[in-house]
């Protein structure tokens, strides 16, 4: 009798070491069967900017900012088509989307959506300045925030006042009244998650207008602009220059400052992109 207990625990010990050779052979055996599925930092899907929304301000009824010659619609249409167009022949793995390429008119609400539902990866909205002291002149670009809003408040006032045009804003803008400081309570910080890349954008924008076209840069600011605050990705308002400066109004006329300041953009853009998608 002990001779088969002896037996049958030495089977049954000799069963539970089989066991576990073949469950730790199997463990060893996941890595080499299966590493190709478990996910890390070295397989992650490495980012590329495959979209961007071009949005040349105003247009059809709303000329925006009028100089002495020339409406700031047609400036920031034929500026916007020119980066568009130096996207497409030297970035073509980038779809370059425009919320218009005519003289129409879409709304304030319209342009970040256009964005929003093609699930861009950047908005760049393209302006004109003005201002009533004639010698005011010089580049600018805007991200969201209401850092120093006092001191850029006319411009915001301006450029936000388009809604008036519309119909139906009150109901489509919610009570919102663009000339009225207490409205931009609402415009807290939904870009929170995006201002450091707009921020490098508009920085490497001014650059690029300073370093490399000789324009006065005035500076990267904030501005609760209507069209910066919506968008779900990185976004930035570039004002070219004031209308209301004469010297400015003929550089923006002419086909080579038109040229200057699209092919400044496109590279901002292109040094942009080559910068996120090596990080």
């Amino acid at each position: 009798m002990d001779e088969i207990l002896r037996k049958v625990n030495s089977i049954a010990l000799m069963e539970r070491f089989n066991n576990k050779k073949i469950l730790l052979s199997f463990l060893i055996a996941i890595p080499f069967f299966f590493g190709g599925f478990i996910p890390n930092e070295t397989m992650m899907p490495a980012f590329r900017m495959k979209k961007i929304v071009l949005d040349a301000g105003h247009g059809g009824s709303d000329p925006g900012n009028i100089g002495s010659k020339v409406r700031e619609k047609d400036i920031n249409l034929a500026v916007t088509l020119l980066v568009g167009k130096y996207i497409k022949e030297n970035m073509p793995d980038v779809e370059v989307i425009y919320t218009r390429d005519d003289d129409s008119f879409p709304t304030l609400k319209q342009r970040p959506n256009i964005a929003n539902v093609n699930k861009a990866d950047l908005f760049v909205s393209i302006h004109s300045n003005s201002a009533p002291n004639k010698s005011a002149y010089g580049t600018e670009t805007f991200v969201m925030g209401t850092k120093y809003f006092e001191a850029n408040f006319d411009i915001v006032k301006r450029e936000n006042s388009v809604i008036f045009l519309e119909e139906n804003y009150e109901e489509e803008y919610e009570g919102f009244d663009p000339t009225s400081p207490e409205s931009y309570m609402i415009f807290n910080l939904t870009q929170k998650a995006f201002i450091g890349n707009s921020i490098s954008l508009a920085d490497q924008i001014e650059t690029q207008f300073r370093d490399r076209v000789g324009r006065k840069s005035r500076g990267v600011k904030q501005g609760p602009f209507y069209v910066l605050w919506t968008p779900s990705m990185p976004s930035v308002l570039v004002e070219l220059g004031f209308l209301s400066n004469s010297e400015e109004e003929k550089f923006l006329m002419s086909q080579a400052g038109k040229e200057y300041m699209a092919s400044a953009i496109y590279r901002s853009i292109k040094d942009y992109k080559e910068q996120i998608e090596g990080n």
